[in-house]
Parts: C-alpha cells; structure tokens; sequence
C-alpha cells in the first residue's frame, strides 16, 4: 500500500535563521494519525507528534530553549560565557541555533560514532565547537567528558546538563502535553514516549494526568543493551537521568532495534512518512500497547523525521554552498 499526507508535515521545515523570530518556530506542531499501520486494532486510534517541525528539526528544541531561557533568567548564564553540555545529536543542534541566535559560544561533547555530517554543519555554519567522547561509550561516555570539561574552568560555562535540569521536562509540561490535550479534544487515553534525558516522558506524563488522572503513561526502551536506537537509553545499562522517575510512570514497553529499523520502511510504504529509528520505534511501542488494550487513544512522539533531514539536506545546505558563511534572514 503506498499512500502520502501533504508535504508540509511530511517533510521537516528548514527556517534558515538569523533573527530571534526562529524560536516562535518552535512548538505547536502537528499531531499525525497513522491511517494503516494499526489496522489489526480497529478500536484504538494511534497519533504521532510532527517535532521535527520544530525549528532546529526535533523535539529537543523545547527542552534546549527552556533551559537556555530559564538560565538567563537565574543570571547562571550571562554573555561571555559557553554553554556546554553533552548530546546524543538533537539536543546539540538546538543548543547550536539558539545559541547563533543569541550570540552564545557553543561547546558540544558528542561520541565519536554520532552522524559526522550533522557535527560538521555544526560546527562550520552554527559555530559550536565539537568535542568529541569515545565511540564506545555512548552518551554516557559524553556525559563524563562534559562534566570532567565544565569541572576544570566552571566560571567559563553554562551546563545546562539536560540530564539533570528540571527545565528539560518542564517544557514538554508547559508546551507538548497543552498541545496533545487540545488537538485530540481531550480524548487522549495513553501516552507513549521513548527514554533519552527522560525529559519528554516525565514532563507529558505530569501535565496529562492533571488533565486527567486516567490517562497511562508507558516509557519506551531499547530491549538490548546494545542497541541501534540513536537517543535512546537502555536504563539497566545506562547512567540513569536525575529528571526520569520511573515509579511514576505505568510501565516501560521494550523495542527491538531490528523492529524500528523495519518500521522505518513500513511507516514509510503504509503512511507517506519518513523518520528515522527513533520514530519508528515510537511506532513499534504504540503498537505494541494497542495490542494490549480493547480501545482507546494512543499519542507518541516522532522526535524528528530521518537522518538526513534538516542540518545535511535542502535548503539549508543549498544555502551555505552558495552563500559560504553568510548568515540568511529567518523565512517567514
């Protein structure tokens, strides 16, 4: 079955940045049905949220901003210091913008095995400095070299340390959840989200169930320690988030990477809609629940679209080709 949905929520938005009009590009994005890949549950409807049409092309463009508003707001971050901090890709693309826009000084620590295209435009047209961790360590291996970095010269940077800052999961609380009780009316029975910095999960799971107390929420996981899942964190194996509170969630869901990486391509063939693993295995969770439940309306979170989008593909490359390091204006 090959079917398309429009494309302007199936691809990602490239807003090419200068001014602070940019950020207003964050937030408010679309909420997807997936039309065909549940069909085996005809009584539950299942729904993805769009976040790489967020500006900088992701769901940690919440996050990255709130912590970085919420910094200037303590005084903890002030002009002339770095904002450092460690990123599995995502996180570091948003702090990259925001901080161009802001005229911040960016330093990333990312393991060396991350997208090598995404560091480069990073580095060369945002301007953040890329260290990088070992390869075989993973995030948590970033997360210790960011800290051994911020511990030498505090006074240099800002940390938001998105593992650990309240900020992180307070702007899925104050922005994402508000969105997925209004565009479902207020129907929404379960929410599913995969574990990173835990931030997305813990700040859905807190504001939904003020909504209403019903509503289950169930994180997703790796099922393998090592894994194939890029952002996600198998948590027995892993350095656990200082925000991720497991006992306040309904349960956890596991997600075989070889059941994500086939759900790239059905997502693709059934409903039109290219991501990437993480995506799909948000996909691969909430089906998963379906198969468990008689009914009801299951949310999830496409993090971003695929590997290739936003920071390596389109416009945004065209342009720095063509214009070398000149800075364009925001597109309206």
């Amino acid at each position: 079955m090959n079917v398309s949905i429009p494309e302007e929520v199936q691809t990602p938005t490239c807003p090419l940045i200068t001014d602070e009009d940019v950020l207003k590009k964050i937030g408010n994005t679309p909420l997807l049905k997936m039309q065909h890949v549940g069909r085996n549950y005809p009584n539950v409807e299942i729904y993805a949220k769009a976040e790489w049409r967020n500006a900088g092309g992701s769901v940690k463009s919440r996050p990255a901003l709130q912590m970085i508003l919420d910094g200037e707001a303590s005084g903890r971050l002030t002009k002339g210091k770095t904002i450092l901090d460690s990123t599995s890709g995502n996180t570091g693309i948003a702090y990259a913008l925001i901080g161009k826009l802001k005229g911040y000084k960016v330093k990333l620590v990312m393991a060396a095995n991350v997208c090598k295209e995404r560091k480069g435009l990073m580095a060369d047209f945002y301007g953040a400095e890329i260290v990088q961790s070992s390869p075989f360590e993973g995030s948590d291996g970033a997360i210790r070299l960011a800290r051994e970095i911020y511990n030498k010269d505090p006074d240099q940077y800002f940390m938001p340390d998105q593992y650990n800052n309240d900020s992180n999961w307070k702007a899925h609380y104050n922005t994402t959840a508000c969105e997925i009780w209004e565009q479902t009316n207020g129907r929404v029975t379960h929410f599913v989200a995969g574990i990173g910095t835990g931030g997305t999960i813990m700040g859905n799971t807190r504001r939904l169930r003020e909504f209403n107390k019903n509503i289950l929420c169930y994180a997703l996981e790796p099922a393998e320690e090592l894994h194939g899942i890029e952002g996600l964190k198998h948590m027995a194996s892993s350095i656990v988030p200082g925000i991720y509170k497991e006992e306040e969630l309904d349960g956890k869901i596991s997600i075989a990477t070889e059941d994500a990486y086939t759900m790239v391509q059905t997502l693709e063939k059934e409903e039109g809609i290219l991501v990437g693993q993480s995506s799909a295995g948000a996909i691969v969770g909430a089906l998963e629940l379906a198969s468990r439940i008689k009914e009801g309306v299951i949310v999830t979170i496409f993090p971003d679209s695929c590997d290739r989008c936003y920071v390596n593909f389109g416009k945004f490359k065209e342009y720095a080709e063509t214009h070398g390091n000149k800075i364009p204006k925001a597109d309206s």
